[in-house]
């Protein structure tokens, strides 16, 4: 009967859900529809559909992680680079995205730059998109994993001691059921499916896991039995970790290899200053200065964040929308981080429950320890988010293929055809969702060989790699009036994807045989900093050509007469 009450709500939540965005898509008529919701959707929303697309299953399963691993709220640090990088986008980025009335964010590189400096970014955004939401479409399916364990062994606890299976299967077989359900009505309903549907999602992932804080905080003792059991939270240390302090010290010391755990810490020379802020994760630097480099390329440069700012009114409205979201994110943080810390007190007065890989902890809770009906309700906030940020992934991606790359090479010497088009953008949805469930895949056969790789610097890291490039071709754009070329911004972005890859030393991050032995093994909150500096110092030596100038005021013309459609039809 409890296992029924469970299953009833989640199946309730895939129902309603599906129900949403079928019904959203039912007119449909247009890409301005499909990609862009024929940027009618009210800032209150787009602002949900934010919260619900970053706040992925990643975070909602991977943030409790980092706080159990570390035992303080460092990851939330983080969140302070949130609302400086989100203001430099709606101070600047969001002016000439309007201004142009591009359908994607890459439409306003061919406008400033050419149509080649577009299709190598937009390229780069497919694969980088694919690859880390792909990567993020794994997470849920541990706890799903975990949930069918539940009901065979008839309701009871799973034997958590070990790693869940050592099989792919099970996994790939919740990966599938999750990319189809979502797949389905993102097909159909585009962006206002999207966002509709993530508006609920947002609701449900902050409120349950809200639940999970109350149900953990009465397991402990309350924060005097937290405080006992973590006394890391009875200091500086467990709220902010600067990098700088004794303890910060000696424990990047220690995970550099450079005393043993004993031992105390080494005098620091100026060197070794230098290294710990470009090698340790969370300190006030990162969050500073490369988290805030981070979020400008996330929300100014990446098709998947940007297409919901795009769908508003106008840009004032978008810029709320966006702002709002980064004040939220900061509770979001520091509650999915709290959950972590206080997992590590459960778990010290429950070690038989505790399970072998990191990543369980807090799905294994869920479903061992959680009363039934709270317990379905905090798997379907788990759902949620990882649905909230697929469709949303799918969505981007396949108005991008279609708005990049379909329209002016295959629909335009065809004629415009409005139901060709969106037809494109369809199937280019199901192409995105296939690809997705490989990567998904391939990414649960690493786990399952070793159990202990991190989930949020795997997603971050691959977004990194990428995003840091981009970033600094619209930054020469946005920021310089005449710097930047076709030719110049190709140069630039193959200098800064190698920068990334190999002060991220990514062969070593796939396989150790194949690591580059770099010094400094980079934090992966640095990726997008390096990525777009050394984008920037090599795209500035290179002149935007007066022709490609004139025809952008021409473009800017073109919008303000109210011509709204693909960039590629414009003439």
């Amino acid at each position: 009967m409890a296992l029924a009450l469970d299953v009833g709500i989640i199946l309730l939540y895939f129902a309603l859900i599906s129900g949403i965005g079928l019904f959203m898509g039912r007119r449909e008529k247009s890409l301005l529809d499909f990609a862009l919701g024929g940027r009618q959707i009210p800032w209150w929303a787009i602002m949900a559909s934010i919260i619900a697309a970053e706040t992925s299953a990643a975070t909602f399963l991977g943030a409790p992680t980092e706080g159990f691993k570390k035992r303080s709220l460092a990851y939330a640090l983080l969140t302070f680079g949130v609302i400086l990088g989100r203001y430099v986008v709606s101070r600047w980025f969001l002016k000439p995205f309007y201004l142009y009335k591009v359908y994607t964010v890459y439409d306003y590189l061919e406008i400033r730059f050419g149509a080649s400096t577009k299709n190598f970014v937009s390229a780069l955004f497919l694969i980088m998109r694919t690859l880390a939401s792909g990567t993020r479409l794994f997470v849920p399916s541990i706890v799903m994993v975990l949930a069918w364990q539940v009901l065979q062994n008839g309701g009871n606890p799973v034997v958590v001691s070990q790693q869940p299976t050592t099989s792919v299967g099970p996994y790939l077989i919740a990966i599938i059921l999750l990319a189809v359900l979502t797949g389905i009505y993102t097909t159909k309903g585009g962006i206002k499916a999207v966002i509709w549907t993530d508006v609920v999602q947002a609701t449900l992932m902050f409120g349950s896991a809200l639940l999970a804080v109350g149900f953990l905080l009465s397991s402990v003792g309350g924060f005097h039995g937290l405080a006992q059991a973590v006394p890391e939270m009875g200091t500086v240390g467990g709220y902010l970790a600067s990098g700088f302090d004794k303890v910060g010290i000696h424990d990047w010391q220690v995970s550099q290899k450079m005393i043993t755990a004993g031992a105390a810490a080494l005098p620091m020379g100026p060197m070794d200053w230098l290294k710990e802020i470009f090698t340790n994760d969370y300190t006030l630097v990162s969050a500073l200065i490369a988290t805030t480099a981070a979020n400008v390329a996330a929300f100014g440069t990446d098709q998947d964040m940007v297409q919901r700012l795009l769908t508003a009114k106008t840009r004032k409205s978008a810029s709320r929308s966006l702002m709002t979201a980064a004040v939220m994110d900061i509770p979001i943080a520091v509650t999915f981080t709290f959950i972590g810390i206080l997992l590590v007190a459960f778990y010290k007065n429950n070690p038989a429950l505790q399970p072998k890989a990191s990543a369980d902890v807090f799905g294994a809770y869920i479903l061992n320890v959680m009363p039934p009906g709270v317990r379905g309700l905090v798997l379907a906030g788990v759902f949620a988010t990882a649905m909230g940020s697929l469709s949303a992934a799918l969505n981007s991606l396949a108005s991008s293929a279609t708005n990049d790359f379909y329209v002016p090479f295959v629909a335009k010497p065809r004629g415009y055809d409005e139901g060709r088009i969106l037809g494109a953008a369809r199937f280019f949805t199901i192409v995105f969702s296939v690809l997705m469930v490989v990567v998904a895949g391939a990414f649960a056969y690493l786990k399952v060989k070793n159990p202990d790789i991190g989930i949020i610097p795997v997603v971050l890291g691959i977004a990194g790699y990428i995003l840091g490039p981009m970033l600094g071709v619209f930054l020469l754009g946005v920021f310089t009036k005449n710097r930047g070329s076709d030719l110049g911004n190709r140069f630039a972005l193959i200098v800064g994807l190698l920068a990334t890859t190999i002060l991220g030393d990514l062969p070593g991050k796939i396989s150790k045989s194949y690591s580059l032995h770099i010094p400094w093994d980079v934090s992966f909150t640095w990726f997008g900093f390096i990525g777009a500096t050394a984008v920037l110092l090599v795209g500035i030596w290179f002149r935007t050509p007066a022709s490609v100038l004139e025809k952008a005021e021409e473009r800017a013309k073109q919008a303000e007469d109210g011509v709204d459609v693909p960039l590629a039809m414009r003439g």
